[in-house]
């Protein structure tokens, strides 16, 4: 789902830029419907006529292969922009949700660096609404940096970036909140970010196991699935998850807060789509499809509401990138029951 980065380097996507790796994002076949939505206002640097879509000019809308929850609907308008918002993660309480944008996909990534609006943002609950989007600074004010991928436990963040000083083009991060803002952010270190490849990850409660994608020596084909653990001081040598890997490409992993529940990004006829898989007995089982149609990275609070990511692609081009939930039916379990 990832293209090359500036100046050479491989990974933040050229408009899904929110991401840590090169895998290109297919692309459907030209035609379907025109956008309807008039346009960008300016705000957070969306270009004055920038088209918005709607899921009415959707040709290949999300499409839900569960019921365990509601038809998903594009998040408000305090989120969501006629530019690209992309790789969203949510905390358990689902009170604060964190997501990567830019406002123009059609901005090469070097000019992206310098815009002063591409990068990751904070949006908080405001009663039953959302209050505004703000910028999170994850870099001194006379240096750059592209930084997404955000993963957020309490006052610990993880997150990837391309910046002078990277073990490799894109290495992942981790900062600390304190005295109301993120600060000391430092390299996550050799071992993760170049000896192991981390791709986009996420981390377990207790910060002990990191799950990630990445195309390793011994995967069952394109980007698996794997599984590190802290232990004696250091970060052991990663594991495949088996069960959830295939031939295609696994990537993005989201541990529930349940600690029982993996979801994923796997491609689907063509398309990403949105899987989850179950622990039984101390195993992770094979996933099922949840969502298909260019949806993917997926993010669920402990209420079982499913956030993601749904591109809007029109004449083989992707023209904006939204967030979509899904809430939970009532009487099912937290993550819901995934059904034909």
């Amino acid at each position: 789902m990832r293209y090359p980065l500036f100046l050479g380097a491989l990974g933040l996507a050229v408009g899904l830029l929110a991401g840590c790796d090169s895998d290109p994002a297919p692309v459907p076949p030209s035609g379907g419907s025109s956008a309807a939505v008039a346009s960008g206002s300016g705000e957070r640097g969306v270009p004055a006529g920038a088209v918005k879509m709607t899921p009415e000019a959707d040709a290949p809308p999300p499409r839900l292969h569960s019921d365990g929850w509601h038809a998903p609907v594009p998040l408000p308008a305090a989120i969501n922009t006629a530019g690209a918002e992309d790789s969203p993660y949510v905390t358990p309480d689902g009170r604060t949700l964190y997501f990567w944008f830019t406002p123009d996909v059609t901005v090469p990534p070097h000019k992206q660096l310098i815009d002063g609006f591409t990068g990751i943002y904070v949006i908080r609950r405001q009663g039953d609404g959302w209050g505004k989007a703000e910028r999170i600074a994850l870099q001194e004010p006379d240096k750059v940096s592209l930084d997404g991928a955000p993963v957020v436990h309490d006052h610990t963040m993880w997150f990837c970036s391309v910046r002078r000083g990277n073990f490799r083009e894109v290495d992942f991060y981790i900062a600390t909140f304190r005295d109301g803002a993120w600060r000391d952010w430092t390299n996550a270190g050799k071992r993760l970010n170049e000896e192991f490849d981390v791709g986009e990850l996420d981390v377990s409660q207790d910060g002990k196991t990191i799950y990630f994608h990445a195309n390793r020596p011994g995967g069952q084909g394109q980007n698996d699935i794997w599984r590190t653990r802290f232990v004696g001081g250091t970060w052991q040598d990663p594991e495949n998850v088996e069960a959830v890997n295939s031939a295609e490409n696994e990537s993005q992993p989201f541990i529930a807060p349940d600690g029982e529940t993996m979801w994923l990004t796997r491609r689907h006829r063509g398309t990403p789509g949105v899987f989850r898989s179950r622990r039984k007995d101390g195993r992770w089982q094979p996933p099922e499809l949840v969502l298909s149609q260019f949806a993917g990275e997926p993010t669920v609070d402990a209420a079982g509401t499913l956030y993601f990511v749904h591109h809007f692609f029109k004449d083989g081009k992707m023209i904006e990138a939204d967030l979509y939930r899904a809430e939970r039916k009532a009487g099912h379990p937290p993550d819901g029951e995934t059904g034909p």
